[in-house]
């Protein structure tokens, strides 16, 4: 499938006069991740980290070439490839990535293009269409994993009022997940195969807005339509003035037909020391009445735990937590750099009330992260406890320990 497609968008550049193409930057990186797990179960005993029955893993590689094609007019390719390197029968029972496709539950390496975008600039207007990254707060591409999601899209960005930039844009489709496997996938993002769907029902159409205009302030203006699904909006201000960090965020979901709305705020607050340390804590909460059932990334939406969202109070590493329905969280981190590695903390704690039941959730991530040339090295320790007033099954986690590395080679 991909060697006939490349094949084809390659006879259609030279048709089209572009062996005249300038500029031409050709780049990719090769990631190598590894994740291993303890959980403690209710009544169960725990099971060891370094199993490979309590691992996963992955091997991607992603490759890019753009090109200035004419005077203003540029355009790109890109390709993902995920495989497990057969480590499957090895270190690591599950994949991170969900794009796998599966024969007899052998994992299967798999292969898409990602990208393919022609983008044109006329005065102060920028159109980009095709397959592309998407940056907006509620729709958006997620880069934590092996692999990452895209958008089938037209986008519009004009600057001509000063400190202001205008964003208009159609989604058509996304190959981010909609449902999948909770047993066997770590990264809930790319569909298998990497297969392109429509969004919401009919596509998405979004607009907004953001200043500048007072420079220590950055604010922004959000709004998405989802025609026969849903209608949503963010409001965001951030400012930094002379090492002072604070931030606003609101944002509401109306799910058509489906009752009440899905809204929540957050607000974060913290102190930069130049070339130190960073420090920052946030609070949000999510109404407990939204039909939705969260405020979290609608590309990637799915029915388990592994969906970000871009709240200031997101879980490091325990995504769709804070952004749940009924969650009221309160964050903690800490971040610098010491003898060229870059340090984090984070603590995170969420109270989850729906419905008379309150879950808990407590998360305590440190990474430290250092490059050498052109490979990037992280490391994750992360623990989450849980915690519920609700019966508990024997099967039910009360909590996880986390170790994983990241090596991503980039050329």
């Amino acid at each position: 499938m991909k060697i006939v497609k490349t094949s084809v968008i390659a006879a259609f550049l030279l048709s089209t006069g572009v062996y005249a193409i300038e500029n031409v930057k050709v780049a990719g990186d090769a990631r190598l991740f590894y994740g291993t797990q303890a959980e403690t179960l209710n009544g169960d005993p725990e099971i060891d980290m370094f199993n490979k029955a309590a691992s996963y893993a992955d091997f991607g590689v992603s490759l890019g070439v753009t090109a200035d094609l004419i005077e203003n007019v540029k355009g790109g390719v890109k390709f993902q490839v995920m495989s497990q390197l057969g480590m499957q029968d090895s270190i690591a029972d599950a994949p991170w990535s969900n794009a796998h496709e599966s024969d007899s539950g052998a994992l299967e390496t798999t292969e898409w293009m990602s990208e393919a975008w022609l983008e044109g600039k006329l005065g102060n207007t920028t159109a980009t269409l095709g397959r592309q990254i998407i940056e907006t707060p509620l729709i958006f591409t997620e880069t934590w994993s092996v692999d990452y999601n895209t958008f089938e899209a037209g986008v519009l960005v004009n600057e001509d009022i000063p400190d202001t930039t205008l964003v208009g844009m159609w989604i058509g489709k996304s190959n981010g997940v909609g449902v999948a496997d909770p047993a066997t996938v770590v990264g809930n993002i790319s569909s298998k195969g990497g297969a392109f769907k429509t969004i919401g029902s009919d596509g998405a159409g979004v607009i907004g807005v953001t200043n500048n205009s007072f420079k220590p302030l950055a604010a922004q203006a959000w709004y998405y339509e989802l025609p026969n699904t849903a209608k949503a909006y963010w409001l965001q201000a951030d400012l930094d003035m002379d090492g002072f960090l604070a931030g606003a965020q609101y944002t509401n979901i109306d799910t058509e037909g489906s009752g009440a709305d899905d809204s929540a705020y957050a607000l974060m607050v913290g102190y930069a020391i130049p070339d130190t340390v960073t420090f920052k804590a946030a609070y949000s909460s999510v109404d407990d009445e939204g039909a939705r059932g969260g405020v979290y990334n609608i590309a990637t939406e799915n029915q388990f735990a592994g969906t970000a969202s871009s709240l200031y109070t997101e879980f490091w590493w325990w995504f769709q937590t804070a952004s749940v329905t009924g969650a009221d969280t309160m964050t903690l981190s800490a971040e610098g750099t010491v003898a060229d590695v870059d340090l984090f903390l984070g603590l995170y704690s969420s109270d989850i009330e729906v419905g008379g039941t309150t879950d808990e959730v407590d998360e305590i991530t440190f990474t430290a992260s250092k490059s050498f040339g052109p490979l990037d090295t992280s490391v994750a320790l992360i623990y989450d406890m849980f915690d519920t007033d609700a019966a508990k099954g024997t099967d039910y986690m009360e909590d996880l320990t986390t170790l994983q590395v990241y090596l991503t080679y980039n050329f």
